[in-house]
Order: structure tokens, then C-alpha cells, then sequence
């Protein structure tokens, strides 16, 4: 995971950058495409808007007064964080819009540097839409997954999405046969092991965590990334079509799963409200 690294992130083996190094052609104006399309993945356009966007909100939330360290649960119920009587009731909006929130600015930090993170890697072994439907059905399980196991807490933070595309790297790289080094292979899997590994434990011990969404994230993306791991290295149409059957069947699935925790959850009455980051 390159921007796990220290030093420069970069796409190339140290072979082919000691080669483009040596070849001032590569980097040159007229450098052939296929040059330039392998230093334009450099930039992750996916990533950068999906932290835009959660940066942008939370800029906008602390504009109107929100707290900087600590908001409320009654500012994130503003905002649209997620909520059983509310996400199982008149507005099932927020199971999606809750993943754009942050409880303070510490949250928020830690989730986008996760989020930069496996994001850069992502944009390398998916294409660029299936990355973002990834994460948007990770996300919106994760809402789901909160809801089943705790109604009444109010849940925010983009934390399920992000175990998602982790999860969905796991199954890819390890069911995938792509075109990459065993010893890179293996080093990447640890890692994103032992970020998976690491954050469910702490979830698990720490107070105020909302591990259900990570998990819920974290079986979705795994399921996903399994679904789609023998077509990586198929043609761009054969890819397209297949994903296309991945996510038309994903999206009854988290369908009947929200009719389903509406039928057995939505009916419970609210009580005192807390929050939970996630």
C-alpha cells in the first residue's frame, strides 16, 4: 500500500522507476500515452472527491455552529445522521447521508486519512465506478447493520464504507490472480489484515464505537470484492456487464435486508438519545 509507505507513492517497482529515471522520454511532454496513463493513475479521482465531500460537509456543519470536538446528538440528527425511529421511519435518507457525517474533528481526521489511504490503493485493482459503488453499498450496509444491533443510538462517520473497500481489497487481491508481485501480494494483505484486525479489536474494547457498522462494512466489502475478483483482468465491456449483475443483485439484497430490520426494528420507541462515531 503505497501511501502507507514512507517516501514518494508511486504506481511503478523500483526496477521501473530506476528505468524511467533513466529515460527523460517518459516523463517528457511527448511521452507516449501509455506513459502518461501510468503517471495519471498517480491521482485518485474517486478518493479526493469522496474526502472533498466529507471535508466539505464538516466545514459547512461547524459554519452553522456546530462543535468542533464534541456535536451534539441533536446537531447530528440536524445533519442527517443515521436513527432508527427516523432511518426505519419517514426518512430512510439517512442511512446514506449519515456516512458523510463525523462526530468532531479527531473522527474525522482518522477516517479520512483511512479513507485516502485504501482509497489510492482501490482506484489501482478496481476500475473507477466499481470502487464507488463499493463504497457506497458497504456504507449503506453498515447503516443497516447499525440499525439491527442498536435502534436508538445515533450513528455517523464514514467508518463502515471504509472497512468495506477494505474488506473488498482482501477478497480481490486474494481471489483475484492479478498481475502482481506474490511478495507485494502478500505485504498488502498483511496490512490490510491487520487494519481490519486492529480496528475491529479496538472497536470491540472501546467505548462509544459503533463496531456493527464496521462489521456490517467490512462482510459486505468482502462479499463484493469476492463477486468481482475473477473478472479484474477481463475486458473493460465483460467487466462492465458483470458488474452490473454484482450490483443490481446487491442492491435488492440491501433492499430486502432494510425491510427486513424495518419489520423486527422499527416499531421499538425512541428513548434517551446518544451517539456513536463510526
Amino acid at each position: 500500500m503505497p501511501a502507507f509507505s514512507i517516501g514518494t507513492a508511486s504506481d511503478l517497482c523500483a526496477d521501473c522507476r530506476t528505468a524511467a529515471a533513466n529515460n527523460p522520454a517518459f516523463s517528457s511532454p511527448t511521452a507516449s500515452p501509455s506513459a502518461r496513463a501510468v503517471a495519471a493513475r498517480g491521482r485518485p479521482p474517486v478518493t479526493t472527491a469522496l474526502v472533498g465531500i466529507n471535508l466539505a460537509v464538516f466545514a459547512v456543519m461547524l459554519l452553522s455552529g456546530v462543535s468542533l470536538l464534541q456535536p451534539s446528538p441533536q446537531q447530528l440528527l440536524q445533519w442527517g445522521a443515521n436513527w432508527g425511529p427516523l432511518s426505519l421511519g419517514p426518512q430512510p435518507w439517512r442511512m446514506l447521508t449519515s456516512n458523510y457525517l463525523h462526530v468532531g474533528i479527531i473522527h474525522i481526521f482518522f477516517n479520512m486519512w483511512c479513507l485516502w489511504n485504501l482509497g489510492w490503493l482501490a482506484e489501482r485493482v478496481f476500475d473507477r465506478w466499481t470502487y464507488l459503488l463499493i463504497y457506497l453499498s458497504c456504507g449503506l450496509a453498515g447503516s443497516l447493520a447499525s440499525l439491527w444491533w442498536h435502534p436508538l443510538v445515533i450513528g455517523a462517520g464514514a467508518s463502515g464504507a471504509i472497512f468495506g473497500v477494505a474488506g473488498a481489497l482482501i477478497a480481490a487481491l486474494y481471489l483475484g490472480h492479478l498481475p502482481i508481485p506474490k511478495a507485494a501480494l502478500q505485504g498488502t494483505l498483511k496490512s490490510l489484515l491487520a487494519f481490519a484486525g486492529y480496528n475491529l479489536f479496538f472497536g470491540a474494547v472501546g467505548a462509544g464505537i459503533d463496531n456493527s457498522a464496521h462489521i456490517g462494512g467490512l462482510v459486505t466489502g468482502l462479499a463484493l470484492g469476492a463477486a468481482m475478483a475473477k473478472h479484474l483482468t477481463s475486458s473493460p465491456a465483460d467487466r462492465g456487464r458483470w458488474r452490473s449483475y454484482v450490483f443490481v443483485v446487491a442492491a435488492l439484497v440491501l433492499l430486502l435486508a432494510h425491510g427486513y430490520v424495518r419489520q423486527h426494528r422499527g416499531s421499538i420507541a425512541p428513548a434517551q438519545q446518544r451517539s456513536t462515531p463510526r
